[in-house]
């Protein structure tokens, strides 16, 4: 066991975004929709799109070189690797973990992905806090990575204008300062009808997937589901809202977004919003809006931060850290 002076931290940050821009003018050549509409209901201006060869894999490795590089470790130092995605390289195996692993030159460590969609990176968070408090590692990198362009039905234009491709990435390792304070991780599966992703009508086990979601249902629910669950992370950690720094929520919609930020009662400067130019990046949006954050020196060494996300499942979850890495 490792001594009760040292706490999990999250060491660094990083991230990685795709070249390619799909705007919204281009998606009213696409489908039946037009930039204001996409703006007033979402906010999102543009987002990412992968090229065709590159994978999810390929997008958290980039990721993750960069965070293993700001942690000032080695790829050697890493003892496992845990990838949050929806959109794998493969459909059951390998792992993205270890195709990322293997493209690390890691080639004998821990290395497993999770489903929780858009929650990803929260459950991330807690796994790989249990694992270096309890000893059983010492380096754990976590991965945000999705490439959701390649399960998107680009004729569906409920769904199509939201999302977009990339990937985050951090370090977890233990530290006498500036702790992973608490993390809090649910689901409720009665309403995974409402988000999802389904195989199409034909019977054959390779046939497409394309995601499916009815969005006015899942919004009303997130929202209720998010005030409530960062209200009550704050309030068992003897923590108000007005201590916070930084609130780094799931860039899943601007509307969301800010009726958790009225509710939190936080002014603009401590919100970190990426969802009008990343659209909603799924597993990888926090690690993305974290590391814009830590580029434009917001997010600093030690900063009190808050982070929110709803996904798919039901699932979701908050955590409240003090950010471990040393300035940009």
């Amino acid at each position: 066991m490792n001594s009760p002076n040292f706490k999990a931290s999250l060491k660094s940050i990083a991230s990685y975004v795709p070249k390619q821009i799909l705007n919204n003018k281009d998606l009213e050549k696409m489908v039946d929709t037009s930039d204001e509409w996409i703006m007033r209901r979402t906010g999102i201006k543009e987002r990412r799109i992968a090229e065709s060869d590159e994978n999810t894999s390929d997008l958290g490795t980039k990721a993750a070189i960069k965070a293993i590089e700001r942690a000032n470790l080695k790829p050697s130092d890493i003892d496992a690797i845990l990838v949050a995605t929806l959109s794998p390289d493969y459909f059951t195996m390998p792992s993205t973990a270890c195709k990322i692993a293997a493209n690390l030159g890691l080639y004998n460590i821990t290395a497993f992905d999770i489903s929780a969609a858009c929650s990803g990176f929260i459950y991330l968070l807690e796994l790989a806090k249990s694992l270096v408090e309890s000893g059983a590692k010492k380096n754990i990198l976590i991965i945000g990575a999705e490439k959701a362009s390649s399960i998107m039905d680009y004729k569906d234009r409920s769904i199509c204008i939201l999302f977009g491709d990339g990937a985050g990435a951090g370090i977890i390792s233990l530290d006498k300062e500036n702790p992973i304070i608490d993390v809090h991780t649910a689901s409720n599966g009665t309403y995974g009808d409402l988000l999802m992703t389904e195989r199409s009508k034909s019977v054959e086990i390779c046939s497409p997937l394309a995601m499916k979601m009815k969005g006015n249902e899942v919004f009303k629910i997130a929202v209720q589901t998010l005030s409530n669950d960062v209200v009550e992370l704050l309030e068992k950690n003897h923590i108000h809202s007005s201590q916070i720094d930084l609130f780094i929520p799931h860039q899943a919609n601007l509307r969301i977004i800010k009726a958790v930020q009225e509710k939190l009662g936080l002014e603009d400067e401590k919100c970190i919003i990426t969802v009008q130019k990343y659209g909603n990046t799924s597993a990888a949006s926090i690690p993305m809006a974290m590391n814009d954050a830590y580029e434009e020196k917001r997010l600093k060494k030690g900063s009190l931060i808050l982070l929110d996300a709803f996904g798919g499942g039901f699932t979701w979850g908050s955590a409240l850290l003090h950010f471990g890495g040393e300035n940009f």
